[in-house]
């Protein structure tokens, strides 16, 4: 199964999966999500050997990771990384993958990729003062830059610190993207990747929400809900898991042939002992989201796009928008209250539909059957991160930013 499952990342020009499946990644945590939503998208990703020194990795997480991929090893020491006989256990690693958040460790890390020119790839979410954010930063003999500084936890020790599951989701997505690159002898970025907002201040606010699209893009959408503790959620999608689709929906290990709505839901509510529910349908001209406060937009094809964004402007509803590519992806929002252009306009869709034969959407079997496109976990979990911090900060009071990632660009976004 493993060549099928991997078929749609193989397809991506100048993929070297194999450089994947022979390196050893070590991975330094913390007591958080973190380093659990790293490994579990790295083995997604068919990296097979993963060595870490966490005090704790989420057993759910870590379940679903050894079973999207047979081969996968995990070899995890329980504790904190204090001293340097620890980071000895990282000696045959390719490169190693930083996630605490305490100085010592960034220290010792930093110290013997310098010695051993092995590269480190440094990555954490932050709070300070009246600001949230993530920092990443890929270190390679001979960048002692001043950036090194903006990397250092402020804690030498471990300690209690802030963290958000969802700013976790986009980290983690652009590290295993780092990690490719460097795997794959590509080119990482040389500056420090930063995203920063206002610290949220939610209340208890519970809006309904309909997620349109169970695949990639709703799996970590949902997951970026669930973290935030949104209770109110509907998945709606017509399709069934395909074997290809194993790459990045990451909730779907062992469901081929099941229906991706009703997998996505019964497996959000195992993993957060929620109640959200599914809807097994096209999202079509007579779709009814009356009842919904916010749509959030995580379909495959342009014309169910537009579909959305006309009934979101008609109706007055909140749309978050998402999109990828192997190598992109964007996240809009349309606020009714602000803005007068939904995301299908700003996007340029129609004209892209207006240059396209006729096709028909309705199809009988799932997506990528019939649309073999190159697709990868990454850009699918960093957009999803993106477009639930987006709503987050709408109801917050917070006007956010939209959002364009690509990899090629060495700022990221």
């Amino acid at each position: 199964m493993q060549p099928n499952r991997l078929d749609r990342q193989l397809r991506i020009a100048g993929w070297n999966q194999k450089a994947l499946e022979n390196a050893t990644v070590g991975v330094v945590g913390d007591n958080d999500l973190l380093a659990s939503l790293y490994v579990m998208s790295a083995s997604a990703l068919g990296i097979d050997n993963v060595i870490v020194i966490a005090p704790r990795l989420d057993p759910k997480l870590i379940e679903i990771a050894k079973k999207l991929n047979p081969r996968f090893t995990l070899t995890c020491l329980e504790g904190f990384c204090t001293h340097p006989v620890m980071a000895d256990l990282f000696k045959a690693c390719n490169l190693i993958v930083d996630l605490s958040h305490y100085g010592l460790a960034n220290k010792l890390l930093l110290a013997k990729g310098y010695r051993e020119n092995i590269p480190i790839i440094r990555g954490f979410c932050y709070e300070e003062h009246d600001e949230q954010g993530f920092k990443i930063f890929t270190y390679i003999k001979g960048r002692e830059w001043q950036e090194l500084e903006a990397i250092l936890a402020p804690n030498n020790l471990p300690n209690g610190h802030f963290d958000d599951g969802v700013l976790d989701t986009i980290i983690s997505g652009i590290m295993l993207e780092e990690t490719k690159n460097l795997l794959m002898d590509q080119d990482v970025s040389d500056n420090l990747i930063s995203y920063k907002r206002k610290k949220l201040k939610l209340q208890n606010s519970q809006p309904k929400i309909l997620v349109v699209g169970s695949g990639a893009l709703g799996i970590f959408v949902g997951l970026g809900l669930a973290f935030s503790k949104f209770q109110d959620i509907t998945f709606m999608d017509p399709d069934i898991v395909e074997v290809t689709n194993l790459n990045r929906q990451v909730l779907f290990y062992n469901a081929i042939g099941r229906k991706k709505a009703d997998t996505l839901t019964e497996r959000l509510n195992w993993l957060f002992n929620m109640n959200h529910k599914a809807q097994v349908a096209y999202f079509d001209k007579d779709t009814d989201i009356t009842s919904y406060d916010v749509v959030f937009d995580c379909v495959d094809n342009f014309k169910s796009r537009i579909l959305l964004s006309e009934k979101c402007l008609d109706l007055g509803k909140t749309l978050i928008s998402g999109g990828t590519s192997a190598a992109a992806g964007q996240a809009v929002t349309y606020d009714p209250a602000t803005d007068d252009i939904a995301p299908a306009k700003l996007l340029g869709l129609y004209d892209i539909v207006a240059k396209r034969d006729p096709e028909d959407y309705r199809r009988q079997r799932a997506a990528c059957i019939y649309q073999a496109d190159p697709s990868v976990i990454m850009t699918n979990q960093i957009t999803a991160g993106f477009m639930v911090d987006s709503h987050r900060m709408l109801l917050d009071g917070q006007k956010p930013e939209n959002i364009f990632y690509d990899s090629a660009s060495s700022r990221r976004f």
